[in-house]
């Protein structure tokens, strides 16, 4: 009986061994991905940052000033003038919408003479 016992017991240990080694491989995976994933993160970051710096270079409001000059013919752009906002009581709002009758009640009738 005790042979049994030893046996289930060593095979229960090579068991156990097998998992862990097991999780031990699928953890350094997923640290792994996660390592890869944050490089990844980092390059995008790098990359967003050179955009804005070219967006911003190209926005430039003298290389534009320039570029609608050079295409004034084809496009008609003009520099914004203060002549060309108005005042907030310059606004013609929309009218208020007529409120609808609910529960109306019939006031056409007869008129009866008072004694």
């Amino acid at each position: 009986m005790r042979s049994i016992f030893f046996i289930v017991t060593a095979l229960l240990v090579m068991g156990m061994a097998f998992w862990a080694y097991r999780q031990n491989y699928e953890t350094q995976a997923s640290l792994r991905e996660a390592e890869a994933l944050r490089a990844e993160i980092s390059s995008l970051r790098e990359a967003q940052s050179v955009l804005r710096a070219e967006w911003a270079y190209l926005n430039r409001p003298d290389r534009l000033r320039e570029l609608a000059d050079l295409n004034f013919e084809r496009l008609g752009l003009l520099p914004l003038s203060p002549e060309q906002f108005g005042q907030a009581d310059q606004v013609a709002y929309p009218p208020d919408p007529i409120p609808l009758l609910s529960n109306a009640i019939d006031t056409i009738g007869t008129l009866e003479p008072q004694p």
